[in-house]
This record gives C-alpha cells, sequence and structure tokens, in this order.
C-alpha cells in the first residue's frame, strides 16, 4: 500500500461572493416619475398640462423653425409663409425637431450613464485562481 505523504494537508475554499447589486445597474431599469421633469406639473392636473405641453410645444418649436430657418429672419417672408401653412403642418414640423432633440438627448443620457457605470466599477486586475 501507498501512502499519500500529503495525507494531512487539507485545503479549504471560500465561496466566491456575489457582488452587491445596484438597483440602477441598468439604465432602462431607472424609475421616471413626474417630479423629474423639468417641466411645470400640479398636483393632480398632471394629465392635463401634459396635453396642453404636447399641443404647445412642438407648435412653438414649428413656428421658431419657420421664423428662423426658412424665413431667414425676416418677418414678411414668415408671415406669407406662415398664412399657407396650417396648425398642423406646423405642428408636425416642431414635432420632429422636438423628437430629434428627445432622442439626442437620451442617447447622451444613456452614454453618460455607461461612461460613469464603468467608471465606478473600474478596471480590475486579472489575477490567475
Amino acid at each position: 500500500m501507498q501512502s499519500n505523504k500529503f495525507k494531512n494537508t487539507h485545503v479549504t475554499y471560500a465561496p466566491k461572493q456575489k457582488p452587491l447589486k445596484n438597483d440602477n445597474d441598468n439604465f432602462s431599469q431607472q424609475k421616471v416619475t413626474f417630479d423629474d421633469t423639468p417641466l411645470f406639473f400640479p398636483a393632480g392636473m398632471e394629465k392635463a398640462f401634459l396635453l396642453i405641453y404636447f399641443l404647445t410645444l412642438p407648435y412653438i418649436a414649428g413656428l421658431m423653425f419657420l421664423f428662423f430657418y426658412v424665413g431667414e429672419g425676416k418677418t414678411e417672408l414668415f408671415l406669407s409663409i406662415n398664412e399657407e401653412s396650417s396648425f398642423i403642418l406646423t405642428w408636425a414640423i416642431g414635432y420632429e425637431i422636438i423628437a430629434a432633440l428627445l432622442l439626442m438627448y437620451i442617447v447622451k443620457m444613456a452614454i453618460s450613464f455607461s461612461v460613469t457605470r464603468a467608471k465606478r466599477s473600474g478596471r480590475k486586475n486579472f489575477q490567475r485562481p
């Protein structure tokens, strides 16, 4: 019979612990409330003001686009363009402008979120087990 010379040596390994998980690890999992928005929402009238903002903000953005970009800032040219365009057309132009700006803002927030998350976790040195 052969005896093992390492018979009394006993190696124990600690179980690997899972890292603490933050609730906001995913950008899409963050909670969004009306309190986080920069627009004014009085308590109890959030839906009414949301409808007002949905109708007026794109129209104002469309008017500004028509005045500064299409009308080149000239009042006479803007008034002649505005007479021929309808409310829906001006609103649709403003809606597209606001939608593009919001999409760019969302992409910017997602990129900055991933950058701060990468900085927070830090680069860990690889070690052989």
